[in-house]
């Protein structure tokens, strides 16, 4: 397909976006409106616009790609998810809104210290950078492969292109802006999965029942991995109990995500918008499941070589972009572009909202929409925007796996500590010795690396996505052992 084509339509697509930043942030850009967009979000538009986030590229293009070694074991993963999820609506939205924050890490400095209350904050702007670039880096190689090479485009300067353009309908609206713009993205991903599981059908020449059949008998459908529980990264347990956790971090311990349920009303609607999301969550993926069985049926029967394509995550856009035809093209193009764009403008606008609050003090500030603050933050916007592009570039040089094992595994090393600090102090009543927690979270990681990189040969075990819980653990168990009762509860 011809390169034009597609930057055509992306042009298309990012001008409707630019009119909504418009529109959105017409007469309110104050720092309320961009940070927790008024507290005057409709959960519903909150619910729906949480999946783009939530999925991203990365689902997008590596989970069907995964297929071909996993099977739909990623289906055990995401059954974790759908408890994490239950656990975040119940457990932690509830403490939030009572505790009516804008930043979720304030609550570590009202239980555990000011060092505490930091670090969380640092780990969340680590986490979410490094998180952020892996997902952007996804959208940009395909971009750059099927568009920007055609013209011999730098890769360095197709990320810059993607940022300029997410900046340019986030710096002004924020949140309140990204609430509609998200949602808007979730209708072309959807779309998108669906057409390409039509469309893939259809060069099969598969009607719906024969395409459900297909799926179901291929050799890539078996959903669960009870074997071998030391050497199967695979195995139920550790994929469940992975999912569970990472949930729990990524989404309820993230500024990013918990941001759009701070912006309903009320508890209420926020525990509405999140379990609804749950069960969109948990069939969209067993989509995106279906087109990685359909992906490799299609590869087998065309007679590609899925080896020479050099990462799994190539699969999708190979066949799509070169196989199926113009609109299909389009379509893939377009469900790609809002997976990732939904989650990267999300991102930055969680990472602006965490430093202006958590290290600006723009809370305890008194006229916090002053043209001063508002210029900070417009400041704070670009600067993360260049971090992001800095981490692209250096994941670009080191990458040699799936995108999505990448991200899960940076984030059982980046989001054990915080998940660590939450569940400390949730579970306790116990003080501890604030000024050495940083010290712990920096740790922590180091000693999970360790067992990491040792498992099979000390304990003759594989490490998976349990890895943030061994993160998690290790912070707690440090923190237990710097703590003492505290002689006075508090309450929340």
């Amino acid at each position: 397909m011809e390169p034009i084509t597609l930057l055509s339509f992306l042009i298309i697509y990012f001008l409707v976006l630019i009119g909504v930043s418009y529109f959105t942030s017409k007469g309110s850009s104050d720092n309320a409106s961009f940070f927790i967009a008024n507290r005057n979000s409709k959960w519903y538009f909150v619910a729906f616009g949480m999946i783009g986030t939530a999925l991203s590229g990365v689902t997008f293009i590596s989970v069907p790609g995964a297929v071909d070694k996993s099977a739909f074991g990623y289906f055990q993963f995401v059954l974790g998810n759908a408890v994490g999820f239950v656990l975040i609506a119940t457990v932690l939205l509830p403490l939030y809104y009572r505790l009516n924050i804008i930043s979720i890490y304030s609550y570590l400095e009202r239980r555990l210290g000011f060092w505490s209350y930091k670090s969380g904050a640092m780990i969340f702007l680590v986490s979410r950078t490094i998180g952020s670039a892996f997902r952007l880096y996804l959208v940009a190689i395909v971009l750059q492969k099927f568009i920007f090479d055609a013209w011999n485009v730098p890769f360095w300067i197709t990320i810059i292109i993607c940022l300029l353009l997410i900046w340019s309908y986030t710096f002004k609206g924020g949140l309140k802006t990204i609430i509609i713009t998200d949602t808007l993205q979730t209708v072309f991903l959807l779309s998108s999965v669906v057409l390409s599981i039509y469309f893939i059908a259809k060069s099969l020449n598969l009607d719906i029942a024969s395409t459900i059949e297909t799926v179901k008998t291929s050799s890539y459908s078996q959903i669960f991995f009870w074997d071998d529980f030391v050497g199967n990264r695979n195995h139920f347990i550790k994929q469940f109990l992975g999912g569970l956790f990472i949930t729990i971090a990524m989404t309820g311990l993230d500024q990013d995500l918990m941001q759009k349920n701070l912006s309903c009303k009320n508890i209420g609607e926020a525990q509405k918008n999140m379990l609804t999301f749950t069960g969109i969550f948990v069939c969209i993926n067993i989509f995106f499941l279906s087109v990685g069985a359909l992906l490799y049926t299609f590869a087998a029967a065309k007679g590609i070589d899925v080896k020479a394509l050099g990462t799994p995550d190539h699969l999708f856009p190979e066949i799509a972009l070169n196989y199926l035809g113009v609109v299909p093209a389009i379509v893939f193009m377009l469900g790609l572009t809002a997976a990732t764009f939904a989650t990267t403008d999300s991102a930055l606008t969680a990472l602006t909202t965490s430093f202006c609050v958590d290290f600006l003090g723009f809370d305890k500030k008194q006229d916090q929409n002053s043209s001063k603050l508002v210029n900070i933050r417009h400041y704070v916007h670009i600067v993360f925007s260049v971090l992001i592009f800095l981490v692209v570039l250096i994941f670009k040089l080191i990458n040699d796996d799936s995108v999505v094992n990448a991200i899960f595994k940076a984030a059982g090393y980046t989001y054990g500590p915080l998940l660590g600090l939450f569940a400390f102090g949730m579970l306790t009543y116990r003080n501890v010795k604030d000024s050495l927690v940083p010290i712990i979270c920096i740790l922590s990681p180091i000693l999970s690396f360790v067992i990491d990189a040792n498992s099979l040969s000390w304990f003759n075990y594989s490490v998976g996505f349990e890895l943030i819980i061994i993160n998690a653990a290790i912070t707690f168990l440090c923190l237990l052992a710097i703590s003492n009762q505290r002689e006075k509860v508090l309450k929340f």
